[in-house]
């Protein structure tokens, strides 16, 4: 039941994405397709009711219940910067709006794009851990939470490649390649200075 629901929330996601842009731009609503938007958070309350009421009525925590957890924390950490980016390509596409810019290639501004991402994983795999924990504290000493703990575990990996992915692009900036024409010198007179 627990995947299920984890399913139609994600289906849900999409589906109310889709109805507030277009209410937005479509309809020209924008007020309206916003309080759509603002309805997405309550399909993570569900899931979230739902599990804990799963643990409490005696299931054993299981990778389900973990799944439930980290799927909440990336819709937190990583929802809102989704709906931004379709966001941005819908009003260009349809509606007239400006090309979404795109994320900076080379040196430092690519190091600070890649920080901000990884603050964005980050954000969800904290929220996803302290959700397991959460889960860990209410199924008490007695339960067996060793696939939460899993979770959890898998959770600081992901927080370790994003911050090595960040600090590599930090120590390592890509650097633009060089143009042909651009910064060609002229080493002598040309012929006609001759």
């Amino acid at each position: 039941m627990i995947v299920t629901l984890i399913i139609l929330c994600e289906v849900g996601f999409w589906v109310l994405l889709a109805a507030g842009l277009l209410l937005r731009y479509a309809a020209r609503r924008p007020g309206l397709g916003a309080a759509v938007l603002l309805c997405e958070p309550v399909l993570e309350v569900v899931l979230l009711v739902v599990t804990a009421v799963d643990l409490r009525n005696g299931a054993a925590p299981d990778w389900k219940h973990g799944l439930a957890a980290v799927y909440i924390g990336f819709t937190v950490g990583l929802g809102p910067s989704t709906i931004r980016w379709v966001d941005a390509r819908v009003a260009h596409r349809f509606a007239g709006g400006p090309a979404p810019v795109k994320p900076p290639r080379y040196g430092m501004a690519r190091a600070a794009h890649e920080w901000r991402t990884a603050a964005r994983w980050v954000l969800a795999a904290l929220t996803a851990a302290a959700l397991l924990q959460a889960a860990i504290w209410y199924v008490g000493g007695d339960g067996e939470t060793g696939s939460l703990r899993v979770w959890q575990q898998r959770m600081l990996w992901l927080i370790g490649v994003n911050l090595l992915i960040a600090v590599s692009y930090t120590l390592f900036p890509k650097r633009e390649p060089d143009r042909p024409d651009s910064g060609r010198r002229r080493t002598g007179p040309s012929r006609r200075e001759r």
